[in-house]
Parts: C-alpha cells; structure tokens; sequence
C-alpha cells in the first residue's frame, strides 16, 4: 500500500465513485421494475439525479462539482477528507482512538494503556496549540509525529505539503499552514462536526492566539483545569516573558536596523499575547482552585458549561465559544 497521502486519497475517491455509480444503476434498475410491473411507463422515468443518489461523491475542489450535484448532501471535497484525517488523528492523540484497534478505544470509563502501542496518547490530556513551535509536544509536532507513523519517514515532508495545499491559508511552508489551520479553524470545524456538541475542547485566552489548548472531555477530572494553568499556561507566560526580553536586546545592538525592525513588530504581538495570557490566567485562576470535575450522564452541553461557572455562578468563558 502507498505511504503517500495523496494515492490513498485517489484510491478511496475512485471506491467512492464506483460505489456511486453502483448505487445509482440498482436505483434506476429498481424503478425499471416497479414501473414495469404496475404499468407506470407514461407516468413515470427510472432514471435518478445524482444529487438525490445517498451517499459520498468526492471531488477535488468544489469548482469540480458538477451541476447534476449541487445541492446534494453527499458532495465532499479534498478538503474535507482532509480534515476528517485531522480529526481522527487528533483523536489518536487524545486517546479517543487507537491505531491498533477499530472504532472508538476510550469514551469515559476504565482507562486502558494497552489498547497504544503503535502511536502512544497525549499522556496529560493536554496539546498546546501556539502560533510558534515553543512546546515539543504541541499540536503541530504530533501531527507530525503521526504521520510519520502511520505513513513513514520517507514520505513525511511530501505527506506534510499534501495535507497543507489542500487545506490552504496562510503560511510559508507546510507547517505553518498546518499551524495555522489549527489556530483558526480546527475548533470551528469539530464544532460543526460533532453540531455543536464537541468532545475536544479548547482552551482559549482570545484574539491575539496567547494560549490555545486542546483537551478531550472523556479524560477530564477535577485537576485538569488546574494542570492546564500550572504546567502550560504559566510555561507560555515564561517563554514570552524570555521572548520579549530577547527582541528588546535584538533592538539595542548597534547595526542591523532590518533586524530590529523585525523584532520591534515581533516584540509588539508577543506583549499582547503576554497580556492576554495574564488576563486569562486571572480568570482560569477561579476555576481552577474549585476543581470542577463532570459527570458525563450530563451532556456536553451541561458540563461544558459547568467547567467555566466560577463559585459565584458567574460564566468566566475560559473555552471556546460554541458557534
């Protein structure tokens, strides 16, 4: 089997076709008879539109989506197979899903290390998303990693430049991309996925990206709030502090004025980030000395709104707005 994405895709997308075009054929044939047997010839065709044939057609790009399909519900693009990958891989990381097993390898209950041996969970619960590379493990990093696992070292970087040119934005290279579709995106479209009820839930301090983090509510307990805030929140809070005190001394040395133009610009991001960083902390705070823990019975609905209730019953908003 191909290590590359991009065959898998072609391969999955001509199953699907085929699979398309079967349906459709036994549909129609279908009609033949009934039209057949009660005499219907004058009053009815066996032919089906392809828009009404239920199940997924992918294309490419929506610009290759062919009038007989629109307004269909089974069009799927690149795109979004794409982020299907995204998504499960997330889910690998997370410990929703295993590779060394089908379908869903922990919802709540027992945890159960031996179901990973091939690529092994987040062990905290916890993927920072940051809009650089200041964590190992951040979310950037282990897409990385599970790719490489899955599809191999030989083929990482191609893997890695199919993946962004067909999710596409902003970014110079695959990775930031990638980067920047999870900063951006990722939490709108699992949210949309999962309509408005998501499983993996993110931290987030606002518009200038200061920290962003995922969890999986599955693995929540009463001290996740707070380990979220000591071993991650306070770490960012550090490394902008060093950043900051960095690009100030780049701005000081004598020379190199397209040097210090550039870190003046990067100086002035990294202080809002910092401030929002502190602001966030401020609110997170509350909410982590009262260890709130969920009961799953509940609901996404309920606990996701239990989590970000401090103890005077005040929304302190720490997560994702649900949109």
């Amino acid at each position: 089997m191909s290590a590359l994405i991009s065959d898998r895709f072609s391969t999955y997308q001509a199953e699907c076709e085929q699979r398309f075009l079967q349906l459709k054929a036994n549909e129609e044939e279908l009609n033949r008879i009934f039209i057949e047997i009660y005499g219907l010839q004058d009053e009815l065709t066996p032919e089906v539109a392809d828009r009404d044939v239920t199940v997924h057609r992918i294309f490419t790009t929506k610009e290759e989506v062919p009038e007989s399909m629109r307004g269909s519900a089974y069009v799927r693009t690149l795109r979004d197979e794409i982020i299907s990958l995204l998504s499960y891989a997330v889910g690998c990381m997370l410990g929703r899903y295993s590779l060394d097993m089908e379908g869903l390898a922990f919802a709540g209950g027992q945890w159960d290390a031996g179901k990973y041996k091939t690529f092994l969970p987040d062990e905290d619960n916890c993927i920072p998303i940051t809009d650089e590379a200041y964590f190992p493990d951040d979310l950037v990093g282990r897409l990385a990693e599970f790719v490489r696992v899955v599809y191999g070292e030989e083929t990482l970087e191609e893997n890695l430049a199919f993946i962004a040119a067909a999710l596409g934005g902003k970014g110079k290279t695959s990775r930031e991309v990638i980067r920047h579709y999870f900063l951006t995106d990722f939490i709108r479209d699992h949210i949309k996925t999962y309509q408005k009820r998501p499983i993996y839930w993110l931290f987030d301090s606002g518009k200038q990206n200061g920290f962003k983090a995922l969890v999986y509510m599955h693995r929540w307990n009463a001290d996740t709030i707070g380990h979220v805030r000591v071993e991650y929140l306070h770490r960012i809070q550090r490394i902008y502090e060093r950043e900051i005190a960095r690009m100030q001394e780049v701005m000081d040395a004598p020379g190199a004025p397209r040097e210090a133009a550039a870190a003046q610009k990067r100086l002035a991001k990294l202080q809002k980030q910092l401030k929002e960083c502190r602001e966030y902390d401020a609110k997170i705070a509350h909410l982590a000395l009262s260890r709130i823990d969920i009961d799953l019975d509940d609901g996404v609905k309920v606990n996701y709104q239990k989590v970000q209730t401090g103890p005077d019953g005040r929304s302190l908003e720490i997560l994702a707005a649900i949109k």
